[in-house]
């Protein structure tokens, strides 16, 4: 193993007769964020886009498992991140059934269509993210894997999820020190001590509307909320951010009603002090992806928090 690798093993054998073994290398910047076995369930296996209001699966049953990992700071492309890991599963006589990236898979109605661990664990840009699902024959059925590959503006974050698969064994921790922080909850609370700014990458906001969506859980708000209530002193700026589309004006009246709207949710649902919170817009100033392209205006309508205040 080189040092700048580690093994994820999917299954230890193959075959107990050939005693044949399987692993996935991530990089050494890859660590585990949260890992889900069910001993015998049912899972749908995504085989083609989201088309008529529904993900195309092949229905499976058996043990499924699945892991998030976090590639730390991290610039490779959410292609540059599946493509060995496709090449390997290749290698190990997988099938690949199905891949496709976000635009091409179906976007938010894709990634809402199938099972992903929780935010923070496991962070899905909804305009940069990467699918592939694969199938091979085991000693006495089928085994199968999906890989969904997305990023942050720092750092990449990948799911496995295996079915039929033997446990593999406990994986090799990355030997990379991860950021000092005190307390830490989360990468929410990581990147806030590390870098005092951070996205709040899964609010969902309507179209043309400074509400948050209804009906969607925010793994985001819940987690700030508890970093403020343990960091008594700190006080926080929620900065709305828009895509280039409209006058710059309206654009930031509209961001800073986004910033507002988050501020409200922190209060009424978590009980975050008002005088804590504090809400600005910039509009569309500061982007941090194309304007030219529907994926880059998604990433670019955004709110971040910013710390405002540690005495």
């Amino acid at each position: 193993m080189t040092p700048r690798c580690f093994l994820i093993a999917l299954a230890m054998v193959s075959s107990p007769a050939a005693g044949l073994g399987f692993a996935l290398e991530l990089p050494s910047n890859a660590v585990l964020n949260a890992e889900l076995r069910e001993e015998f369930t049912s899972h749908r296996l995504p085989v083609a886009v989201w088309k008529s209001g529904e993900v195309p699966h092949i229905r499976t049953e058996g043990p499924v498992f699945r892991r998030a990992w976090q590639v730390r700071d991290d610039a490779r492309s959410t292609l540059q991140l599946l493509a060995p890991l496709r090449d390997q599963l290749l290698e190990a006589d997988f099938d690949i059934l199905f891949e496709c990236e976000a635009r091409e898979c179906g976007g938010f109605d894709f990634r809402f269509g199938i099972d992903i661990l929780p935010e923070p664990d496991m962070h899905v840009d909804l305009g940069d993210y990467r699918f592939l699902s694969a199938r091979r024959m085991g000693p006495d059925r089928p085994e199968y894997v999906s890989l969904i590959i997305s990023r942050s503006a720092d750092e990449g974050f990948v799911q496995i999820t295996r079915v039929n698969i033997s446990d593999p064994p406990p994986p090799v921790r990355s030997t990379k020190s991860a950021p000092s922080a005190v307390p830490t909850f989360g990468l929410l609370a990581e990147r806030l001590n590390a870098k005092g700014a951070a996205v709040l990458d899964d609010l969902v906001f309507d179209a043309g509307s400074a509400s948050l969506k209804e009906g969607h859980v925010y793994p985001s708000l819940a987690e700030l909320a508890q970093y403020l209530k343990v960091n008594t002193e700190t006080a926080i700026l929620l900065v709305g951010h828009t895509d280039a589309k409209g006058g710059l004006e309206a654009n930031i009246r509209l961001s800073r009603q986004r910033a507002l709207s988050v501020a409200t949710r922190l209060s009424a649902d978590y009980g975050v002090p008002p005088s804590r919170l504090q809400a600005e817009g910039i509009g569309f100033m500061a982007p941090r992806a194309d304007n030219l392209t529907k994926e880059g205006r998604a990433k670019n309508r955004r709110v971040e928090v910013v710390l405002a205040s540690t005495q």
